[in-house]
């Protein structure tokens, strides 16, 4: 949410504005709670066409390409325009990271216990990173504050209701398993680029990356990683969501004793 913690600053200002909502005009356009403009606009455009347009060509081009001018083009409409829908790139980033959770994580199962329920959201969460990679391009600075995000951060917490944790405890579960499937979607995201620029796949790249350094780290100098290197550590023929399932895994092992000692 590029720029959202720096314009919430300005909520107080905000207030005492004649006509507003008391909220940042950059989550007024998130929460469509924005009053209307007296200007002009183009039939042919919306806020929603403006901000599809920004994700085509983050999706096809690289978040570096989103720019004012990039989405007019690709809206056949002049810069000037876009600015009747919103404020500025910094509102755009906020409004096309919110797309991109548009679609909800997979509804409760009866009868799913806590961590079936958080296990099933950690993995929908993770598949919409890796579908959606120039998220991860758009910098963090506060917490879920728009729609959508506050919909998945609101599913999660139903999965904890009945744990006895503490309401503060169950946001602090959602924070650290949301930054565990981010950390891990922008790795594998940051690899994949690598291993794309350089013509290879993961497995011709790690496995080249455990040659050299097997050649390099001097087992005398480094034996426990020369041990773990000679042990297959950086072997992806597992499949490439083994290190996915072990972290997952070990911090819902960590959530489970927390609620263990709350019981």
């Amino acid at each position: 949410m590029a720029g959202t913690y720096r314009l919430m600053q300005g909520k107080v200002k905000a207030m005492d504005e004649a006509g507003g909502s008391g909220l940042p005009a950059i989550l007024e356009a998130a929460w469509g709670v924005r009053p209307r403009s007296g200007k002009r606009r183009q039939p042919a455009l919306s806020l929603e066409s403006v901000v599809e347009a920004a994700v085509r060509v983050a999706a096809s081009e690289g978040l570096a390409a989103v720019s004012m001018n990039r989405v007019a083009t690709e809206l056949d409409a002049s810069a000037m325009s876009l600015y009747r829908y919103v404020a500025g790139k910094d509102e755009l980033l906020v409004l096309m990271a919110d797309t991109a959770y548009r679609t909800s994580p997979s509804p409760r199962e009866p009868g799913d216990a806590w961590r079936d329920g958080l296990s099933r959201w950690a993995w929908d969460l993770h598949r919409m990173l890796r579908q959606h990679t120039w998220v991860l391009k758009i910098p963090i600075s506060g917490p879920p504050a728009t729609p959508r995000m506050v919909a998945w951060v609101e599913h999660g917490l139903s999965c904890l209701a009945d744990t006895g944790l503490a309401e503060t405890e169950k946001l602090s579960v959602m924070m650290l398993l949301n930054g565990f499937v981010r950390s891990e979607a922008t790795v594998f995201a940051d690899f994949s680029e690598s291993y794309t620029q350089a013509g290879a796949t993961s497995q011709e790249a790690m496995s080249f990356y455990s040659s050299l350094l097997g050649k390099l780290a001097d087992p005398e100098r480094f034996p426990a990683f020369h041990a773990a290197l000679s042990a297959g550590g950086y072997d992806v023929e597992g499949g490439e969501h083994d290190e996915f399932v072990f972290g997952l895994d070990r911090i819902l092992d960590g959530i489970e004793k927390l609620i263990e000692s709350r019981s």
